[in-house]
């Protein structure tokens, strides 16, 4: 049942665990394909993708196509004689690839689509304060993230939840819908259902703008955003203490529902804690970035950095 040739495309972390998923399991992967190696740093190394560490470390063949329409990298993609390939946090593949393998192609998504296709699933789905998500296998077609559903797997989004607990949760459990998607089109046992053409809730992409925080909107709101970007890329804010205006993260938080007088926004400290007043009650920061100082716990901060009476979130 495990012989088929089976060629991994992915990059990160999270794609890692589902690859050495199957190699721990004796799926037979002939070949993975990854990102081009980037400069990185002040001596601009080069920097292998995770998954390329891993497939070296484990003697896999890696291709690294800049562009995935080449002929040369056709060309040795069909020379690796794949029937399955398989996706996970890749980029979007040319139909030549794509329809390359005798059983297809499929991806691995972090989401119960067609709820949430695009770049960051998993951070919107807490953003949006759903109490659960999940992993979906689906063959891929022309399009982003609407290809016919092989299988799913839910699971409940806690109230603590962060992105990266989030993260690593899908990701074990996106591995065990990887080996058990193998083995239903190995015994060619498939059974797809067709996506819905719904775009109610996407994940698209992060940027500076979407991850700045609104003070003005709901507790709830703004709580289910800072976890939903923490550990990355973090929730941002400025800080306007006396004349200075200072860009800063935020990673850990706990809210408090009270009704208060106080502006939203404003910075209340005392010798242990640090919060913002907002609408419905109040953000307990727990743990913070400065610009200019390293991350660290709320205490650390008020030991050494003075908030003025009129200190506020921007």
């Amino acid at each position: 049942m495990k012989d088929l040739r089976i060629v991994f495309m992915g990059t990160p972390d999270f794609a890692v665990t589902i690859l050495k998923h199957l190699v721990d399991n004796d799926y037979n992967v002939v070949g993975v394909i990854t990102a081009s190696d980037k400069p990185a740093g002040r001596g601009r190394k080069l920097n292998e993708s995770a998954v390329k560490k891993y497939a070296t470390s484990v003697n896999l063949p890696v291709l690294q196509p800049t562009n995935l329409k080449n002929e040369d990298f056709n060309k040795q993609l069909k020379e690796l004689k794949a029937d399955l390939q398989i996706v996970v946090a890749f980029r979007m593949l040319p139909r030549v690839v794509w329809q390359m393998p005798k059983y297809g192609t499929f991806n691995l998504h972090a989401s119960l689509l067609p709820e949430y296709r695009g770049a960051a699933p998993i951070h919107w789905a807490i953003i949006n304060g759903e109490t659960k998500t999940g992993v979906t296998t689906f063959f891929i077609d022309d399009k982003i993230d609407t290809g016919e559903i092989i299988l799913q797997e839910e699971i409940e989004v806690l109230e603590t939840e962060t992105v990266g607990t989030l993260h690593d949760k899908l990701m074990f459990l996106g591995a065990d819908l990887v080996g058990k998607t193998v083995d239903l089109i190995a015994t060619e046992n498939v059974t797809t259902t067709k996506q819905p053409d719904l775009e109610e809730k996407s994940a698209s992409k992060l940027n500076p703008e979407n991850c700045r925080i609104d003070w003005s909107d709901s507790l709830d709101n703004i709580y289910n955003k800072i976890r939903g970007l923490n550990p990355f890329p973090a929730a941002w804010t400025i800080i306007k203490n006396d004349e200075e205006e200072i860009s800063s993260k935020i990673y850990g938080v706990k809210k408090e529902n009270e009704l208060h007088n106080f502006a939203v926004g404003k910075i209340i400290t005392s010798k242990k804690e640090l919060k913002v007043a907002v609408n419905g009650g109040y953000i307990i920061i727990n743990e913070i970035k400065i610009a200019g100082k390293k991350k660290m716990d709320s205490k650390s901060l008020l030991n050494g950095f003075s908030f003025s009476t009129e200190s506020k979130m921007l």
